[in-house]
This record gives structure tokens, C-alpha cells and sequence, in this order.
């Protein structure tokens, strides 16, 4: 059975994969994309698969409605976040799904964390500068001990965050309605968003997006934080409302931030963030290291073919 693979990371270490999916009884087909394809692109060729192993695709009502009109009979999103997938869908139409929690906690984790010690040593700056200005900077840095660090989701990448963490002696405020305790961590407090963000030096976003929790980081909420605070995002870029962002920047309320992730994704290119020196910036590539993609892409492939032989 044919099984249409969209996911970037899959399809980065793609040839890895395609003799244990044959020993499965599966054949793996790479799209050809760097980040999503488009609904109509779905639509046009997901009859044509078995299955198909979702990214960050729009994988809508009117794909899954497309996809059984031909062959499609099972899918699993690759990863954790499933905002982008419509699982009511998938019941009606009688498709199993399943996504692959628990993957890769560890390193989105150290990209925030890399992105975290930038920002506050701007080793990001310093680096840019040497290489395309020739000079030699020194910007004055902050030290990270003694700050008190927000993390919004506390589940398996906000628990690798905190793990992170406990060298840097830092006291760190713990933000998500749906885990309780602090998890064994006696550094870790916790807390309601927005409530204490007025002390909060540096805000990590490590959550999921619903339909609650969008923009929940927007012009009110940024005006609690502390002037100078940082941002970072390795969770879903429409948790923050990016304009709203883009005037605490320029008005100088936040220092920097640090993005893996973006409402609109690629960034567009005449996005006002790209003029923002003082910003690190990612490709929606925080899971992508090679351990934590094959210890995703080998459950992925796991359920699909349960999926599929069971049909």
C-alpha cells in the first residue's frame, strides 16, 4: 500500500526509512515540499495514496473528503501538534489517526534553550556582525542567573525545558490549565496566565494551539510583561498575534524574541521582523534533530501500517 509522506523532517532522512517501511508492507512516497503543501495540492493528490503521514499541511474536511473519494483509508499526523488536522473529519468519514506524542520534547527543548543563551549573550548578533560587517562587537549581555523564566505549556517540551533549566539558577513559573503540580521540580511554581507576567524576564511558549489559547500572547498581555522582557516560541506561531509583537519591538517594550515558529510560514519576505537585528529566527525546524525523527517517524510508520492492515 502507497502512503504519501508530507512531513519535512521525515522526508529530510527520507531513504532511511524506506526498507523498514517495506518490511511493513508499506510503500513511502515523498511530496515534494519544504514546509506545507496547499489544500488544493492535497486535495489534487491524496486519492491517489493509501495513506498519508501528515506535517503541518492543512489537512482539512475537504483533503480527508477528497482523499476517501479515492484510496485513502488511514493517516497519522507526524509529531505532537495537531491544530492543523481536522480529527471530527477523520470520525465521520471513518479514517484512523493518531499522532506521535513524546517524540521529541528533548530537542525542541534545546532549541529553546539555544535560542534563550543567545538572546541574552547576543551571540547571534556578534556573530552577523564578524561575518558580513568585519567588525568586531561587544555588545553587553545579560546574565540568565537570578531571572525568572515563564514556560506556557507544561507538558513532555515544557518539562524538557525546565529540565534545562535547573543549572542556570533560575526560578521558573510554570503556565498550563491541563497538568497539575510542578512535576517533582522544586524550582517550578505555578501559576494562571496571564497572572504575575509583570515579573517575568524571559516568556517560553511550549504549548499546543486550540481555539482557546490563540493570540493569547497580544497587545494586552505583552503590556504586562516587563519592559525589555524576551519572547521565545518553539510551540505554534498563531499563539502570538504578530503584529502586536512586531509594535512591542519597535517601541522597544520587548528586547527580542526568539522565533521558531510564524503565523505565516515561510516568513514572509517583507515581514517588519526581518529588519529586527536584535531577533533569532528559525525554520519551524525545532524537532528535526536525527534521533528525535527516527523515533517519530518509526511510530508513525508503526501506526499507519496497523492502520492499513487492518482495513
Amino acid at each position: 500500500m502507497k502512503v504519501l509522506v508530507t512531513c519535512p523532517p521525515m522526508i529530510g532522512l527520507f531513504d532511511e526509512f524506506v526498507e523498514p517501511a517495506k518490511e511493513l508492507g508499506i510503500e513511502i512516497v515523498a511530496a515534494k515540499t519544504t514546509q506545507v503543501l496547499s489544500e488544493q495540492e492535497l486535495i489534487e493528490l491524496l486519492p491517489e495514496y493509501d495513506g498519508w503521514i501528515i506535517g503541518d499541511d492543512p489537512a482539512t474536511r475537504q483533503v480527508f473528503e477528497a482523499g476517501v473519494k479515492g484510496k485513502l483509508k488511514a493517516a497519522v499526523k507526524w509529531g505532537i501538534g495537531v491544530d492543523n488536522v481536522d480529527f471530527s473529519a477523520c470520525k465521520d468519514l471513518g479514517i484512523p489517526i493518531t499522532n506521535t506524542p513524546n517524540m521529541f520534547g528533548g530537542e525542541v527543548a534545546d532549541v529553546a534553550i539555544s535560542m534563550l543563551l543567545a538572546l541574552t549573550r547576543q551571540t547571534h548578533f556578534i556573530d552577523r556582525e564578524i561575518r558580513t560587517n568585519f567588525s568586531w562587537p561587544k555588545p553587553a549581555g545579560m546574565s540568565i542567573s537570578n531571572k525568572r523564566v515563564g514556560i506556557v505549556g507544561f507538558g513532555d517540551i515544557g518539562q524538557s525545558v525546565a529540565k534545562r533549566l535547573m543549572g542556570f539558577d533560575v526560578e521558573v513559573i510554570a503556565y498550563d490549565p491541563g497538568v497539575y503540580g510542578n512535576k517533582g521540580f522544586s524550582y517550578i511554581t505555578r501559576s494562571d496566565f496571564p497572572q504575575q507576567l509583570e515579573s517575568i524576564d524571559v516568556l517560553i511558549f511550549t504549548c499546543a494551539l486550540n481555539d482557546k489559547n490563540k493570540h493569547m500572547l497580544n497587545k494586552e498581555t505583552i503590556a504586562m510583561l516587563k519592559d525589555g522582557a524576551m519572547v521565545i516560541n518553539v510551540a505554534r506561531g498563531p499563539l502570538i498575534d504578530e503584529s502586536a509583537l512586531i509594535d512591542a519591538l519597535q517601541s522597544g517594550k520587548l528586547k527580542a524574541v526568539g522565533l521558531d515558529v510564524f503565523e505565516v510560514e515561510p516568513l514572509p519576505k517583507n515581514s517588519p521582523l526581518r529588519d529586527m537585528e536584535q531577533c533569532i529566527f528559525g525554520s519551524h525546524n525545532g524537532s528535526n534533530a536525527v534521533e528525535g525523527v527516527q523515533r517519530a517517524t518509526y511510530k508513525a510508520l508503526e501506526h499507519i501500517s496497523s492502520f492499513l492492515m487492518d482495513k
